[in-house]
């Protein structure tokens, strides 16, 4: 019955961790030891004005409670980062030491000048109460930087996790591609091919396949690629498939020059060029249309043209899943996968320098 009505209530009115756990540590002794500073000795020897004064307290220390408990989270979401700890911490204490003395001052008035259970104004009662708050605020503020603190930190390894996860299976992807038989077999047979017929062409494909793998076994144990190794890269590898598909297939690069030391996951191109290939119909009289252009904004389009397959091959889509897994950790966006009537289109967003293991080309 309490689950259903806390899930039933408006998402301002769910307590917090915090909230909760300042129920638990002051207000066993904060109300009482305010309500006799208030009152003195009648507060605890009758019974009457004990519950009468505990409740009036706990209704203004709820309501302050709930106050706080806002503001905290406002606080806390503008300023969510570990590194902003200090400026969080000042801002929580000031937000505290205004919010606070404001409900206790406010009640004090109301008790003086209504004349409740006979209070009379005492400054120096009141000097005793403010201290009291101000120990009270700094015991919140501990615990709100406290399990903000844990939680980020939580949040922190577990997008490490993550992260190590889709590394580890990127790498598992790639080395498929290192030892794909299919993959090995066309590129072989394609240099077979060239070596009797055109033993130019044919050396200039082994370079490229040299390239291609070469890239292939050194790209496992990095985060980030620069823009213009992972450009160098597919063009070596869109080599090896233009001598296999002739005029069946079409690259166009457009990269605008000043994105070019910008960063994204290595094998992306590959990953998106080798998935508009495994899904289409590749003829001459029908060509395959990839394009890999930049837009002033940052972002890396990788389209082509949809023609799919008439038997369409079975796909896990985890490709895409490892690409969008990688830019969530480190870019902290999201790819976007676009499918028309007759394109195919992913906008990636180019990673700013700086940011995780590189790797070269």
């Amino acid at each position: 019955m309490t689950a259903i009505i806390h899930q039933q209530m408006p998402r301002w009115f769910k307590p917090t961790h915090q909230l909760r756990l300042h129920f638990m540590l002051l207000f066993p002794w904060f109300i009482p030891l305010i309500s006799y500073l208030l009152l003195g000795r009648i507060y605890i020897q009758d019974i009457p004005t004990f519950m009468a004064v505990s409740g009036i307290n706990l209704a203004i220390a709820l309501t302050c409670l709930f106050t706080i408990d806002g503001l905290t989270k406002l606080i806390i979401g503008w300023l969510p980062d570990l590194k902003q700890a200090l400026t969080r911490i000042i801002l929580l204490f000031l937000m505290f030491s205004t919010v606070t003395p404001a409900f206790i001052l406010g009640s004090i008035w109301m008790y003086d000048h209504f004349h409740w259970f006979g209070y009379a104004f005492d400054w120096t009662t009141v000097k005793y109460i403010l201290i009291v708050n101000i120990l009270a605020n700094i015991v919140s503020v501990a615990v709100s930087e406290s399990l903000h603190s844990l939680a980020k930190w939580r949040e922190t390894m577990l997008e490490k996790e993550q992260l190590r996860k889709a590394t580890l299976q990127g790498q598992v992807e790639s080395l498929k591609n290192q030892v794909n038989p299919h993959f090995l077999f066309n590129t072989l047979n394609s240099l077979s091919s060239l070596i009797n017929d055109e033993p130019e062409r044919a050396e200039q494909f082994v370079d490229e396949m040299a390239n291609v793998y070469r890239y292939l076994l050194q790209t496992n144990d990095r985060e980030l690629t620069l823009l213009s190794t992972e450009i160098n890269f597919i063009s070596s590898y869109f080599h090896l498939l233009k001598t296999r598909y002739g005029q069946g297939i079409e690259l166009e690069v457009a990269i605008a020059e000043a994105f070019m030391d910008e960063r994204l996951p290595p094998l992306t191109l590959q990953m998106l060029v080798e998935n508009a290939v495994k899904h289409n119909v590749i003829m001459a009289n029908k060509p395959l249309q990839i394009s890999i252009r930049t837009t002033p904004d940052r972002r890396l389009i990788v389209e082509n043209n949809l023609q799919r397959k008439a038997s369409r091959i079975a796909s896990n889509k985890v490709g895409l899943a490892n690409i969008s897994a990688k830019y969530r950790l480190l870019a902290q966006t999201d790819v976007v996968v676009q499918e028309t009537g007759d394109r195919f289109t992913v906008i990636l967003p180019l990673i700013e320098k700086g940011t995780g293991l590189l790797s070269t080309f």
